[in-house]
């Protein structure tokens, strides 16, 4: 069976996106499993790899190759492949946000989105950028997900977090938790159950087992404690029931997550972003990943943030990433996530 060819986005220049990419192969379990590039820019790669020798981080024998097409990579042993957009200013400081790092980051991702697009690679795994710098280099997405949905002409996508025990798919994501509530609609809730009960079955699970969360506390008691639930949820909950698969709810949303993570269910659908992302990170800051559903491109990434605090010191930890690029090759063989 042929490796899953994955490219790696550099992320954030400023932050700790070079380093994880860099420290990802240093794993040749992994990279026996798949054949992987990097997007970015081959200078700050550079000086990265410089800091993570002189740190112990990364053995002295790697080294860099500057591609210009993905058909150059060899994915030789101790060779990193890079395809160089050569978009990072000299000198560029860690930890600070700028408008051209901003813009070098979603250059990567619209680089990737092509080759993807293309057929050219088969998944894309995404070092974490930074909002703000995206903002400043006027991009008009508010982070990855809506970029590459975007890039890639999909109107139907959602959020999947996913670590050990858990995976939470959200109705919103990057608004305002009054948006977030008006946002939810039966029409909506229902297209999140559709996308989870779909890439579920790519993974291997026949018949996957969809707790959906409600919106107020207890789930709304009923209408004691709002009529969100009753008017939007049940309705979205009840047409997927409808379609023979096994979805329930709306469930209390201080409960739901633990009985998921204990087994009793195979995901949970997410009213909106920190009622999913507090329960994936409470279990673990470095095992949670990202993957984007509803889109022709198989995307991964870490979940979390650009760390600008660590950047540039050696200190990164690619556990994320490497859990990342590991569902990826999981999802493009079609098994499911142990």
């Amino acid at each position: 069976m042929s490796k899953a060819l994955i490219a790696l986005t550099m992320g954030d220049p400023a932050g700790i996106g070079p380093e994880i990419c860099l420290l990802s192969f240093n794993h040749p379990e992994l990279m026996n499993a798949v054949n992987i590039f990097i997007i970015g820019d081959i200078r700050r790669l550079q000086t990265t790899l410089d800091i993570l020798v002189q740190h112990r981080r990364l053995p002295n024998f790697f080294r860099l190759r500057d591609i210009s097409q993905v058909e150059e990579a060899k994915f030789e042993m101790n060779v990193i492949d890079v395809l160089d957009l050569n978009n990072v200013p000299e000198g560029l400081p860690w930890g600070e946000v700028r408008k051209t790092a901003g813009l070098a980051a979603f250059q990567y991702v619209e680089k990737a989105a092509e080759l993807a697009v293309a057929h050219q690679i088969k998944a894309v795994c995404t070092a974490p950028i930074h909002k703000e710098a995206w903002k400043l280099a006027n991009v008009s997405y508010p982070g990855h997900t809506e970029a590459l949905a975007a890039l890639s002409g999909s109107t139907r996508f959602a959020m999947m977090l996913v670590n050990q025990k858990l995976r939470v798919v959200h109705v919103t994501t990057h608004v305002s938790l009054a948006d977030a509530i008006r946002m939810a609609t039966p029409e909506k809730v229902f297209e999140r159950i559709e996308l989870t009960v779909e890439s579920l079955q790519q993974l291997g699970i026949a018949k996957p087992r969809i707790a959906v969360s409600g919106i107020n506390p207890h789930a709304g008691e009923k209408g004691l404690f709002g009529q969100e639930d009753l008017l939007q949820v049940l309705p979205a909950v009840q047409r997927a029931q409808a379609q023979g698969w096994q979805v329930s709810g709306p469930w209390p949303p201080d409960s739901i997550y633990s009985r998921a993570a204990a087994g009793e269910f195979d995901a949970v659908i997410a009213m909106y972003h920190d009622q999913g992302h507090i329960a994936i990170k409470m279990l673990g800051m470095d095992t949670g990943i990202n993957v984007t559903l509803g889109l022709p491109i198989l995307r991964t990434s870490v979940d979390h943030g650009t760390a600008f605090d660590i950047a540039g010191k050696g200190m990164a930890r690619e556990t994320s990433l490497l859990a990342a690029i590991a569902v990826a090759e999981k999802f493009h063989f079609g098994r499911a996530m142990e």
